[in-house]
């Protein structure tokens, strides 16, 4: 290994840590509840979220950068996937209340576990989907 392909791995890693930083904190104040608060008090169920939440933009961070070989079009694509998935998350929440009633931000701030995992899984699931058709 030489010292430029460490260096672009610190540059890709430091440049994708501080996007990662800033989508998560957007999608935190997109919340209708203060994450970090709802954890800080133990709540599972936001914490079960926030963490699959986490692992659904580094999944989808980790894609765009395997198949760019520019560093802002990596990031870009980036972006764009969690404007994607951010959409693709709250459609379903709407269906899924509409039809069942199942209103996942409620019963996680109510520390229901069911609804945490259900709504970490849409962002998982959205993100294996958008990580498919970024990287063929």
């Amino acid at each position: 290994m030489t010292w430029n392909v460490i260096a672009g791995a610190l540059v890709w890693a430091g440049a994708g840590a501080a996007l990662l930083y800033v989508l998560m904190t957007i999608d935190t104040l997109l919340t209708r509840y203060k994450d970090f608060d709802e954890i800080k008090k133990g709540n599972m169920a936001v914490t079960l979220r926030f963490v699959m939440k986490l692992f659904a933009q580094g999944y989808i961070l980790s894609q765009s950068i395997r198949v760019s070989n520019d560093l802002l079009e990596g990031l870009f694509v980036s972006i764009v996937s969690f404007v994607i998935l951010l959409i693709l998350e709250f459609v379903v929440r709407i269906v899924l209340s509409l039809t069942t009633g199942l209103k996942l931000a409620d019963g996680t701030q109510a520390g229901k576990v069911t609804h945490g995992l259900i709504a970490g899984s849409l962002h998982v699931v959205g993100a294996l989907i958008i990580a498919a058709y970024i990287a063929p």
